[in-house]
């Protein structure tokens, strides 16, 4: 049976700190974040979007003077619930680095495109989106003011579309790894993700420490 796909997002809820208690997201939850830049160090977490595939998006705001978000820290550490990325890597670094939690398990669509998608060197959300979904995805509000009071109409749309259809491109990618075989390489990959931020945040985003030079 195949999973439904949303053009636009059936409901937008705005939170501020963190999510309500009893939030049920089921077994996977799409996550993305937004931030004040992309600089691990200097750049703080302004936003944490969420969505359970039903077309409905969270939109946590993360005040600057407070990241105790009890509630989000337990759906993203909980071990019975796989948080779904595109670009793992930042998120969940950038979330190591203000919420000072470890999120796992991690699947990420855009290592998950890379191993499957190799006719290709499009990985990008947008490309993956249009491609696997038939939905084209606005990128207008990519560079805007996150950590504003109020997020306006088109900001929350923006974010809500980035993990409204995570769901069902994972599904998609899936199947393609089963396909050619890739599914456990693939899954060693979103293993190690937790460690790879670990690197970023610790000094070692562009070195290679396995290259012999």
């Amino acid at each position: 049976m195949s999973r439904q796909i949303f053009s636009s997002p059936t409901e937008v809820r705005v939170h501020r700190g963190d999510i309500p208690a009893g939030i049920d997201f089921g077994d996977s939850v799409a996550v993305d974040t937004e931030t004040q830049g992309l600089n691990l160090q200097r750049d703080r977490l302004c936003v944490v979007q969420l969505s359970a595939g039903d077309g409905v998006c969270h939109l946590v705001q993360m005040p600057a003077d407070d990241y105790s978000a009890p509630n989000l820290k337990a759906l993203m550490t909980d071990p019975a619930v796989t948080k779904i990325f595109h670009f793992a890597r930042f998120d969940v670094a950038i979330m190591k680095r203000w919420l000072g939690i470890t999120i796992s398990p991690v699947y990420c669509t855009k290592i998950a495109s890379k191993l499957v998608r190799t006719y290709t060197d499009r990985h990008g959300l947008k490309d993956v989106t249009r491609e696997l979904v038939g939905i084209e995805l606005s990128k207008a509000q990519q560079s805007s003011d996150w950590a504003s009071e109020e997020l306006t109409e088109a900001q929350q749309l923006y974010a809500a579309s980035d993990v409204l259809n995570l769901h069902a491109i994972r599904d998609q990618l899936q199947a393609m790894l089963a396909r050619e075989g890739r599914t456990e390489l693939a899954q060693a990959c979103f293993d190690f993700l937790p460690t790879r931020a670990d690197l970023d945040l610790a000094g070692w985003p562009e070195s290679d420490i396995f290259a012999h030079s």
